[in-house]
């Protein structure tokens, strides 16, 4: 049991550390205030290599582990949380077609993914099937050597923007054995997006619903077997818990970062903040569960990368209690700001808005829950 990070692993977490500070933190608030997509920003990433974090080399990956992402995820989202979590993204359809394409398709889309010339998001929730994903009904019938995809995704970061989907869709029996996987692009007729969605946070990246009336997809384009889609959907997200919640943790050090050095300089009956015990010790138990959360991510991810055999119950552990503290020490911060931590002109009630969310995508907090004890119950 190691805990000190190796040399390779301090350079790129220095790296991303140096971009994340340099090229998001100082443009996040308007990105923000004027949901902008910074694709720009998204390529200066990809040439760092990270647009295919564990992604093969021989199309252009970087080949690194989810322990690596993690720790590069935590750096990025230190600068904009938002955009971060759409790199996370981008990585999560990238892996699922190095991992489980053919020769021919990891070598037809994933060098352009890889620098991010082209964007990729993953769609699996659709508007009737949120937790319960394995009753999605987007629904895709073979004829000849195309499918015809009918239904809708919901809540896809990157759509009208993204060039590919990495959609789960039905192609068989109901529930998770009838589920494939095709990549869409997005210039496919009969692709349309319905209204860009009003969101509390993570407003750097556009969300709304792709809708899918009798697209002609390419039997080409499906990602291993029929009926494999709900597996590689699965597996991914894996990976995906451990990146939000290291894009929680990010974000938790930024707000305690600026916590801590609001404390120390704002005064009221006459000393600093920070003289008094009962923010000492706020700030202690935020220092403590921000550690508590980055020491859960760093081994659950190691789990996933040895392929231990409860690798998904630690992901569920750490993603739940990652988002979870991450969210409260933001707003623990704002609260140390008082009434200045409530306007815009401080980052705090960004990193509120931004990280709420992440107790509800990649699997709600709550079915993290069910995937724990459903774990511990079945021994």
């Amino acid at each position: 049991m190691n805990f000190e990070l190796s040399e390779d692993q301090l350079a790129f977490q220095s790296a991303a550390r140096s971009f994340a500070r340099s090229e998001l933190a100082p443009y996040a608030s308007e990105w923000d205030e004027r949901e902008i997509f910074p694709v720009e920003k998204f390529r200066q990433a990809g040439e760092l290599g990270f647009a295919g974090i564990y992604v093969r080399e021989d199309v252009g990956g970087s080949a690194l582990t989810r322990l690596d992402a993690a720790l590069i995820f935590e750096e990025l989202s230190y600068g904009c949380t938002s955009t971060a979590a759409f790199i996370s993204i981008h990585n999560m359809a990238s892996w699922m077609i190095d991992r489980f394409g053919n020769d021919e398709q990891r070598r037809r889309f994933l060098p352009q993914f890889t620098t991010m010339e082209k964007l990729a998001s993953y769609c699996l929730t659709e508007p009737s099937s949120g937790s319960d994903a394995a009753s999605l009904k987007t629904k895709a019938v073979l004829d000849g050597d195309h499918y015809a995809v009918n239904g809708g995704k919901a809540f896809i970061s990157g759509a009208t923007v993204s060039d590919y989907y990495v959609c789960m869709v039905r192609t068989g029996e109901d529930g998770p054995k009838g589920v494939s996987c095709l990549v869409i692009d997005k210039d496919t007729p009969g692709l349309s997006f319905g209204a860009l969605e009003r969101k509390m946070g993570w407003n750097s990246q556009p969300t709304a619903q792709i809708l899918f009336d009798d697209c002609r997809v390419p039997v080409s384009n499906r990602i291993g077997k029929e009926g494999e889609g709900f597996k590689f959907a699965m597996m991914g997200l894996d990976g995906g818990r451990l990146n939000i919640g290291a894009c929680s943790l990010g974000t938790a050090q930024a707000a305690l970062d600026q916590a801590l050095a609001y404390a120390q300089e704002r005064k009221q009956f006459g000393k600093t903040l920070s003289e008094f015990q009962a923010l000492q010790f706020k700030l202690a138990d935020m220092a403590t569960e921000l550690e508590a959360s980055r020491l859960m991510i760093r081994h659950a991810a190691s789990t996933l990368d040895a392929k231990h055999p409860e690798a998904t119950k630690y992901c569920a552990m750490a993603k739940r209690f990652a988002t979870d503290a991450g969210f409260n020490i933001c707003n623990e911060a704002l609260q140390i700001h008082g009434g200045y931590g409530y306007l815009k002109d401080f980052p705090l009630e960004r990193h509120v808005r931004d990280t709420r969310v992440h107790q509800i995508l990649e699997g709600t907090n709550e079915v993290m829950r069910v995937i724990i004890s459903r774990e511990m119950l079945r021994r």
